[in-house]
């Protein structure tokens, strides 16, 4: 099978590198506006040749959208256009409805497939990609009755090579449910990385002090705005709705410290325990 990645960072990689790993694939074709990007992924030996757009897309089997959302949205009815009914596309995007509304009335919708790889770290561009990222992690495929029984049957298959297991909903619980779990966590990490560079001007007490659970805490703020302001723009209602959450969770902090209320602090903190269970489970 021959497929093309647009986009070659982090993601894009990761999944090449996976998929050439298991014999999934003979052929993928790196298209990138970063010529830095592809010339790297070549040089990694994760992609196979570097393509332009239209002829890339027309000569692959699977044809896999792994750039920023904003320009997911705008490069997917693009992508529709040139492909033929034997095609399939997928996009990786951490938002998915309005990547799904961006072609919704397209005569080639079925051929599409939105999927989100519930991974990724602070880091980008090819060097950064790793085969087995995926691994053990969930794969959510959305809206998947407005997708070709084929299309759905190729993806769930690359699903499975990831070595992902599959999850199905529809884009907009999707968004709900990645504000919670995935965004708010990127700008609480934003927030208290300038909290910190506000606060402390030493830049050499912060290194030597930082501890572990400072460095964790800290680790998604080192991500980069090119792929996380686009996912707070298009997720933007749901972001903040638990922002104002978490916002209303800080200030129970904050007044119990005033009042010197340290029995509701401990029940603040007894009740955030509970997450242990979900996650361990």
């Amino acid at each position: 099978m021959k497929i093309s990645i647009i986009g070659v960072g982090l993601i894009g990689g990761s999944i090449a590198l996976k998929l050439k790993q298991k014999n999934t694939v003979d052929f993928i074709y790196g298209i990138d506006n970063n010529t830095d990007n592809l010339n790297e992924a070549l040089s990694l030996n994760i992609i196979s040749e570097k393509a332009d757009f239209e002829n890339g897309i027309k000569n692959s089997d699977l044809i896999i959208i792994a750039t920023p959302v904003d320009s997911a949205r705008e490069i997917l009815p693009e992508v529709l256009n040139l492909i033929s009914d034997q095609q399939t596309v997928m996009d990786v995007g951490s938002t998915k409805s309005g990547i799904v509304n961006s072609v919704k009335d397209h005569p080639k919708r079925s051929r599409f497939v939105a999927f989100h790889p519930m991974w990724g770290t602070e880091n980008h561009g090819p060097k950064s990609a790793i085969a087995d990222s995926f691994s053990g992690k969930a794969g959510v495929i959305c809206n998947r009755e407005e997708s070709a029984d084929d299309a759905l049957q190729l993806v769930e298959n690359i699903v499975n090579d990831l070595d992902m297991h599959p999850i199905y909903m529809n884009a907009e619980d999707h968004d709900i449910h990645t504000a919670y779990i995935s965004h708010i966590s990127h700008i609480t990490s934003y927030a208290l990385a300038n909290t910190v560079l506000e606060k402390e001007k030493e830049e050499d007490t912060i290194f030597q002090l930082a501890s572990s659970g400072f460095s964790s805490t800290v680790r998604l703020a080192k991500s980069h705005p090119e792929m996380w302001v686009p996912i707070f723009k298009q997720n933007k209602d749901n972001v903040l709705d638990v922002l104002n959450e978490h916002i209303s969770q800080l200030r129970k902090f904050k007044s119990a410290l005033e009042k010197d209320n340290f029995e509701y602090l401990e029940e603040l903190i007894v009740n955030a325990n509970r997450i242990r269970e979900i996650l361990n489970q």
